[in-house]
């Protein structure tokens, strides 16, 4: 009955760390397509240091994952006492480690709010100045998603660090509309765009862009991050039971 048993938590524990090799290849896959995207979130990467510091923690987390649920699986099915050990000890480390950032994001989730980008908008953009981390990212941003400031246009009628009275008081042609969404695109009609007329300018907002566009992906990566972190407390408990069972 207990070799039964043991050769039952056996094979569970393989499974479940088959599951977690697929999450770490899933997160290698994500990272790399977000730092060579050619479609616009490879410059916004680039331009941002959290951001690209954060595609590249994807990468060093999925990689870890990929070996971690090979070794899992290894260690499974020769019931090495070792690798089942090694396994237990750094699943836990990850799951403390996702655990501490998923209470954190709760914790500053209002400095993801509407209210919150508008200031930060208001204050630090400087329009046309791509040497400028902060302006250049938001400039990726508004061409990739055809969108304007964080509400619309009206975000730049009181931008500061302009002179008065100066042509770019106007909307920033990041706003304007381009024949093709990208760095590269010509704008449709630059002057008619700068000067307001409506119908050549990008009139959303990317707050509402952004949520829209990605607010079903977030909630399939909230669902996939319980899964996960319920897979990896599931396969400590295997491996640590597998680990005592193993003579």
């Amino acid at each position: 009955m207990e070799g039964d048993c043991l050769s039952c938590m056996k094979y569970l524990m393989f499974l479940f760390n088959f599951f977690i090799f697929l999450g770490g290849a899933c997160l290698l896959g994500v990272g790399i397509w977000v730092i060579v995207d050619p479609t616009g979130f490879r410059e916004i990467v680039a331009a941002n240091p959290l951001l690209f510091t954060g595609a590249y923690i994807m990468l060093a987390m999925g990689a870890m994952l990929f070996l971690l649920g090979f070794l899992g699986c290894c260690g499974a099915i020769r019931e090495n006492k070792c690798l089942l050990l090694f396994f237990f000890m750094f699943i836990l480390l990850i799951f403390l480690a996702e655990l501490s950032a998923a209470i954190l994001a709760f914790i500053f989730r209002e400095n993801l709010t509407r209210e919150f980008f508008t200031k930060e908008l208001k204050k630090h953009y400087l329009r046309n100045n791509d040497t400028d981390v902060f302006s250049s990212t938001w400039n990726s941003v508004m061409i990739t998603f055809a969108c304007c400031g964080v509400n619309g246009p009206e975000d730049f009628e009181v931008v500061p660090h302009l002179p008065p009275y100066s042509l770019e008081k106007a909307t920033p042609e990041a706003c304007c509309q381009r024949e093709l969404q990208s760095r590269e695109g010509m704008i449709v009609n630059k002057e008619a765009c700068l000067a307001g007329v409506e119908k050549f300018q990008n009139r959303q907002g990317c707050y509402s862009v952004i949520l829209n566009s990605f607010e079903t992906y977030v909630y399939l990566a909230g669902a996939l991050a319980i899964g996960v972190l319920a897979i990896e407390l599931f396969a400590m408990i295997f491996a640590m039971c597998l680990f005592r069972g193993i003579q």
